[in-house]
């Protein structure tokens, strides 16, 4: 645990970790034998009563003894919650195959498709092209809900619905049955797959209902299965999902703030996948895959990003970052994080694999990976086939979705 947290650049606290469970082992050992020998004076008082004897002293110490358990029981519990609190900080630890490094610059490229370069001189970032194309309204969407949000006009929200069910058909045939899930979720949910208690300052809270605004659809797909046994037969069993998201962004004020690239509401469709703990390392590259044919249905250059120990997030075991190139705002854009979670979430949302004979019970592999997310998609899109002439070019996969337009504007 040490080295593994030390390749994250992660601390946990394990001298309280081990006070606390060395004194919870102690307590319950006394509260065993405090049962006993309340059982022992109970069974006394019962001889006695029949022989007419005095039994109060007897009352008097296993009422004292009844004190005791209580007190111990009420330090157990405090314990308990302590111990939770504590282990729910500690993050996954890094699979032996992630590169060591404390931050993005040590991540590394695993393979790149097509070419990153500018279709013409003076190419416009989207947001302007969008603008003068009448898609893109920034003002209406701060004027509406503030900074951060946006309003797609016409062609804009024409295109947004597109790429969502072009994409969810692309899932649907790659063997992903398809959910439409709740947008708000329990505290539990977003426990289970990890967003709490770490981000919630990154979370839209409905306090009334102590509920929580989805960030992902990852958060109530996985918790579809939450606290269940799923059969080894059953398995991969694989989901896709759109919905939108809500993020805060608490601390990433002033980056990226212009255009799509970061927002607090968007699009995504997404994959999940429940998998046996012998296959998820290669259903994580098949998700890759899955993901990347979105990419190539839309025409756009690419690149698979493996991420190093030190930029994991939190839940992550392994992931690869997919990152299109904008050459409007001349940047990688991240569209998609493919993670395999192991056991990590499968532990806290407590879905095990069905036991054969003589074997304890597993958890299952969690696995997601967005496929995609839409703002920047769609910043990518609008640079990458934008035309000198002031037009975007739609890639033809996506023609039907967009009643057979070609062009944008």
């Amino acid at each position: 645990m040490r080295e593994g947290l030390a390749r994250r650049g992660a601390t946990i606290d394990f001298e309280r970790l081990f006070s606390l469970s060395t004194e919870l082992v102690s307590n319950q050992q006394n509260v065993d034998t405090y049962r006993q020998k309340r059982n022992e004076a109970s069974e006394e008082i019962a001889r006695k009563k029949q022989k007419g004897e005095d039994i109060a002293p007897l009352h008097a110490a296993m009422k004292e003894t009844s004190t005791k358990i209580k007190e111990l029981e009420a330090r157990n519990k405090e314990i308990e919650e302590a111990l939770d609190a504590l282990l729910l900080t500690v993050p996954n630890l890094p699979h032996s195959s992630v590169p060591d490094g404390a931050d993005a610059t040590a991540n590394q490229v695993v393979r790149a498709v097509g070419v990153a370069k500018k279709p013409f001189d003076d190419v416009l970032p989207h947001w302007e092209i969008g603008e003068k194309l009448g898609i893109l309204d920034l003002e209406a969407g701060r004027m509406v809900s503030g900074r951060g949000f946006i309003v797609f006009r016409g062609d804009g929200a024409l295109l947004c619905r597109a790429l969502i069910n072009m994409m969810l058909d692309i899932h649907s045939e790659q063997g992903y049955a398809e959910v439409l899930v709740p947008y708000l979720v329990t505290r539990a949910s977003m426990t289970g797959t990890g967003q709490l208690p770490k981000f919630e300052e990154d979370m839209y809270h409905a306090v009334a209902d102590d509920m929580f605004l989805i960030p992902t659809s990852e958060v109530p797909v996985t918790n579809i299965h939450r606290e269940s046994v799923l059969e080894r037969e059953r398995l991969p069993i694989k989901y896709t999902a759109y919905s939108p998201c809500f993020r805060r962004e608490a601390g990433s004020h002033g980056a990226d703030t212009r255009g799509l690239l970061r927002v607090h509401q968007f699009d995504k469709v997404e994959m999940v996948k429940f998998v046996h703990p012998d296959s998820s390392y290669d259903e994580l590259e098949s998700l890759v895959n899955d993901a990347t044919a979105v990419l190539e249905a839309l025409e756009l250059p690419y690149r698979v990003v493996g991420l190093c120990a030190g930029d994991l997030g939190f839940a992550a075991a392994k992931c690869y970052d997919l990152e299109t190139y904008a050459p409007g705002v001349d940047k990688w854009l991240e569209v998609s994080s493919c993670s395999n979670f192991e056991d990590f979430q499968a532990r806290r949302a407590e879905i095990r694999l069905k036991k054969s004979e003589g074997e304890k019970h597993k958890f299952v592999h969690t696995l997601n990976g967005s496929g995609l997310a839409l703002p920047r998609t769609v910043a990518t899109l609008l640079e990458v086939h934008q035309t000198p002439t002031g037009r975007v070019r739609i890639p033809a996969r996506l023609r039907p979705y967009m009643r057979g337009k070609e062009y944008l504007g």
